[in-house]
Protein backbone atom coordinates (compact mmCIF):
# COMPACT_ATOMS: atom_id res chain seq x y z
CA UNK A 1 0.00 0.00 0.00
CA UNK A 2 3.29 2.44 1.12
CA UNK A 3 4.54 1.62 -2.43
CA UNK A 4 1.13 2.17 -4.27
CA UNK A 5 0.55 5.77 -2.91
CA UNK A 6 4.35 6.78 -3.02
CA UNK A 7 4.03 5.54 -6.66
CA UNK A 8 0.69 7.82 -7.10
CA UNK A 9 2.59 10.60 -5.87
CA UNK A 10 5.58 10.96 -7.98
CA UNK A 11 4.33 9.52 -10.94
CA UNK A 12 1.39 10.72 -12.89
CA UNK A 13 -1.48 7.90 -12.93
CA UNK A 14 -4.75 7.00 -13.70
CA UNK A 15 -7.15 8.07 -10.46
CA UNK A 16 -9.28 5.43 -11.35
CA UNK A 17 -6.98 2.41 -11.97
CA UNK A 18 -5.01 3.76 -8.94
CA UNK A 19 -7.89 3.53 -6.76
CA UNK A 20 -9.23 0.33 -7.85
CA UNK A 21 -5.38 -1.11 -6.95
CA UNK A 22 -5.93 0.92 -4.00
CA UNK A 23 -8.85 -0.60 -2.86
CA UNK A 24 -8.18 -4.01 -3.75
CA UNK A 25 -4.75 -3.74 -1.39
CA UNK A 26 -6.66 -2.72 1.09
CA UNK A 27 -9.18 -5.33 1.04
CA UNK A 28 -6.31 -7.66 1.10
CA UNK A 29 -4.80 -6.25 4.30
CA UNK A 30 -8.38 -6.15 6.09
CA UNK A 31 -8.37 -9.73 5.39
CA UNK A 32 -5.04 -10.62 6.19
CA UNK A 33 -5.33 -8.50 9.78
CA UNK A 34 -8.96 -10.07 10.39
CA UNK A 35 -7.35 -13.77 9.77
CA UNK A 36 -4.55 -12.54 12.01
CA UNK A 37 -6.56 -12.00 14.97
CA UNK A 38 -8.23 -15.08 14.49
CA UNK A 39 -5.12 -16.87 14.74
CA UNK A 40 -3.78 -14.86 17.95
CA UNK A 41 -7.28 -15.67 19.65
CA UNK A 42 -6.80 -18.96 18.99
CA UNK A 43 -3.26 -18.97 19.94
CA UNK A 44 -4.27 -17.54 23.44
CA UNK A 45 -7.41 -19.84 23.72
CA UNK A 46 -4.91 -23.00 23.70
CA UNK A 47 -2.45 -21.09 26.33
CA UNK A 48 -5.12 -20.89 28.65
CA UNK A 49 -6.12 -24.47 28.14
CA UNK A 50 -2.71 -25.62 28.35
CA UNK A 51 -1.86 -23.68 31.33
CA UNK A 52 -5.14 -24.97 33.19
CA UNK A 53 -4.37 -28.69 32.10
CA UNK A 54 -0.81 -28.06 33.67
CA UNK A 55 -2.41 -27.08 36.69
CA UNK A 56 -4.92 -29.72 36.38
CA UNK A 57 -1.94 -32.38 36.21
CA UNK A 58 0.26 -30.58 38.82
CA UNK A 59 -2.92 -31.52 41.45
CA UNK A 60 -2.96 -35.17 40.49
CA UNK A 61 0.60 -35.25 40.61
CA UNK A 62 0.62 -33.71 44.65
CA UNK A 63 -1.66 -36.73 45.74
CA UNK A 64 0.28 -39.62 46.69
CA UNK A 65 -2.40 -41.76 46.43
CA UNK A 66 -6.21 -41.38 45.44
CA UNK A 67 -7.78 -41.65 49.15
CA UNK A 68 -10.72 -43.89 49.68
CA UNK A 69 -12.74 -40.52 51.48
CA UNK A 70 -13.61 -37.82 50.59
CA UNK A 71 -11.21 -35.11 50.32
CA UNK A 72 -13.06 -31.38 49.37
CA UNK A 73 -9.73 -30.32 48.33
CA UNK A 74 -9.12 -32.60 45.68
CA UNK A 75 -12.60 -32.39 44.31
CA UNK A 76 -12.10 -28.21 44.05
CA UNK A 77 -8.98 -28.32 42.21
CA UNK A 78 -10.02 -31.33 39.89
CA UNK A 79 -13.87 -30.40 38.79
CA UNK A 80 -14.38 -27.22 36.90
CA UNK A 81 -18.02 -27.26 36.98
CA UNK A 82 -21.40 -29.43 37.27
CA UNK A 83 -24.06 -29.03 35.16
CA UNK A 84 -28.25 -30.10 36.02
CA UNK A 85 -30.13 -30.67 33.38
CA UNK A 86 -32.49 -32.76 35.24
CA UNK A 87 -32.98 -34.57 38.51
CA UNK A 88 -31.99 -38.04 36.83
CA UNK A 89 -29.40 -36.20 34.37
CA UNK A 90 -26.44 -34.39 36.62
CA UNK A 91 -22.81 -34.28 34.67
CA UNK A 92 -19.27 -33.36 36.13
CA UNK A 93 -16.85 -31.71 34.23
CA UNK A 94 -13.31 -32.03 35.61
CA UNK A 95 -10.78 -29.21 34.39
CA UNK A 96 -9.15 -31.93 31.73
CA UNK A 97 -12.29 -31.59 29.63
CA UNK A 98 -13.69 -35.71 31.19
CA UNK A 99 -17.41 -35.47 32.08
CA UNK A 100 -18.65 -38.17 34.32
CA UNK A 101 -22.69 -38.82 34.32
CA UNK A 102 -24.36 -39.32 37.43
Amino acid sequence: MQNSIYENAHVALDQAEYQKRYDALTARFDKAKARLEMVEAAIKDKQSRQATIEAYLETLKAQDTLVERFEPSLWCALLDFVTVYSKEDVRFTFKDGTEIRA
